[in-house]
């Protein structure tokens, strides 16, 4: 049909990546996967690297069947994990592929950073930004330390997205939302901070220039146009943050929303016209990350459904159908037994399922055993940490928080969502699950002038897919079982 346009997301996370076509017609959106591939990590010489290679080989496949079928894209954009970075030489050659986020040379140097180089409370007043080991930030200053042989002889630093444009048009930039997870950026000028970028020898003349989401990159090289059978087919910088682009997915009707996006981490949030930085912010590390049109993402990381994820590949005597295992879990008694899911030995323990008996132990609780009473632990301590956090942001927020938008792979979790609109006390919209690859193409589309703004993205998401509704009950038990949490959490 004459009003279809077609549209290329790449949407690449820390363990898989896809490439999917979206086809606008009448204002509504259609997905198709055209290819999924594994996101291996290298290990070699005592480090951890990404393959950057190899992703880019996925993303030239995918295209490739796109000339195939004769399909007429409109345009290219691509999305990515956070934080991590590719050198880039003089002669515009990529001098290695990028460290992970993963690897263990940033253990203990946001502490010697913070002790020798800048206060821990002037960064975060800076950027705003959550604190992690794995930030760009104590990334770089590791990587300074030791000497680093592709950071002294760096040109260019390209974030991961912005790589891959590169090595798909030959041109440098750097996207907003990708570039404020480096906690190099400060959120009130929208610019990178030159007093941190000094603190690790860097200048702003090392990066490229600073571009919004739904900015046109460049054109496919004449090299990747004789690869694919593609024409010179335009980039354009999406929101590179993976989180970016699916927060921008979420089909709200205004501005007084809270997100979930629920998957192996969970991201709650709000979307603010400013970033909100104080000292409260501070104390419960909350981040502000880029959002589209100038908003900021404010928000907090909470161990999802890691924990679940962990314990599924330990039990040996588990159904194998998430349904079964949960409705199993769902026949145990509630509240029996309660964690903290953000406590520090939830973080990679060489048994999930012993960390959480033991935390239960130390805690004077009924310790869970079998499959069933674990999974009941986890659902329980989950939905109740997400009304800590969600308290967090209704104190914070310059506005009143009507819905909870719950995007992602979680969204499909029809048990968890139920407990979280029990335990919030509020309405929970589910959907979409695909929110990084809408946001990705829908923000493309505004690229191409098919759509005005953000409300006008979301208007069409929310026209092309039916959200499933979870209203609030049995306010008393979650009341009482919230101030056992408090009681039991450390």
């Amino acid at each position: 049909m004459k009003n279809e346009k077609y549209f290329f997301a790449v949407d690449l996370g820390a363990t898989s990546g896809r490439t999917i076509v979206g086809t606008l017609n009448n204002g509504h959106i259609i997905l198709e996967e055209l290819t999924r591939f594994d996101n291996n990590l290298i290990e070699t010489g005592g480090h951890f690297y990404w393959d950057i290679y190899a992703l880019y080989f996925e993303i030239i496949k995918g295209l490739k069947l796109v000339a195939q079928r004769q399909l007429a894209i409109t345009s290219i954009g691509i999305d990515t994990w956070g934080v991590d970075f590719v050198c880039l030489g003089a002669d515009g050659a990529l001098l290695r592929n990028p460290l992970a986020y993963r690897d263990p040379h940033t253990v203990g140097m946001m502490e010697d950073y913070f002790n020798n180089v800048i206060d821990k409370k002037k960064v975060y007043a800076t950027t705003g930004i959550q604190f992690m080991n794995f930030n760009s930030l104590f990334q770089l200053y590791a990587m300074r330390k030791h000497h680093d042989s592709a950071l002294e002889n760096a040109d260019k630093i390209l974030f991961v997205p912005d790589a891959l444009s590169y090595m798909l048009t030959g041109k440098t930039v750097c996207e907003y939302t990708i570039a404020s997870t480096s906690q190099l950026l400060d959120p009130k000028t929208k610019k990178l901070d030159e007093q941190l970028l000094a603190s690790v020898d860097l200048s702003r003349r090392r990066f490229g220039k600073m571009v919004n989401p739904a900015t046109v990159i460049g054109e496919l090289t004449e090299e990747v146009q004789k690869m694919t059978g593609l024409g010179a087919i335009p980039v354009v910088a999406v929101a590179g943050h993976d989180t970016g682009s699916a927060v921008a997915a979420v089909p709200a009707k205004d501005e007084h929303f809270a997100y979930l996006s629920s998957g192996t981490w969970s991201l709650m949030g709000i979307e603010t016209k400013n970033a909100i930085i104080n000292d409260v912010s501070y104390d419960r590390n909350f981040t502000n990350e880029g959002g589209i049109e100038g908003t900021t993402r404010f928000l907090k990381n909470i161990c999802g459904m890691w924990l679940y994820e962990r314990c599924r590949k330990e039990w040996t005597d588990a159904p194998h159908s998430h349904a079964e295992l949960q409705k199993e879990a769902m026949a145990q008694p509630a509240f029996q037994s309660l964690i903290n899911p953000d406590d520090e030995m939830f973080a990679n323990p060489a048994s999930m399922v012993e960390a959480i008996q033991t935390y239960c132990r130390e805690t004077g609780q009924h310790v869970p055993e079998g499959y069933a009473e674990i999974c009941r632990c986890i659902f329980d301590s989950l939905a109740l940490r997400y009304r800590q956090v969600f308290g967090y942001l209704k104190e914070m927020a310059p506005f009143d928080i009507h819905v909870l938008h719950i995007i992602g792979g979680g969204s499909l979790n029809g048990y968890l969502n139920q407990m979280t609109a029990n335990s919030l006390g509020v309405t929970v919209l589910a959907g979409p699950q695909e929110g990084t690859a809408l946001g990705n193409i829908m923000l493309q589309a505004k690229a191409a002038g098919d759509v005005s703004d953000i409300w006008g993205m979301r208007r069409i998401i929310a026209d092309s897919l039916e959200l499933k509704r979870y209203e609030p009950t049995d306010k008393e038990a979650w009341d009482q079982a919230y101030e056992k949490y408090l009681k039991v959490t450390r």
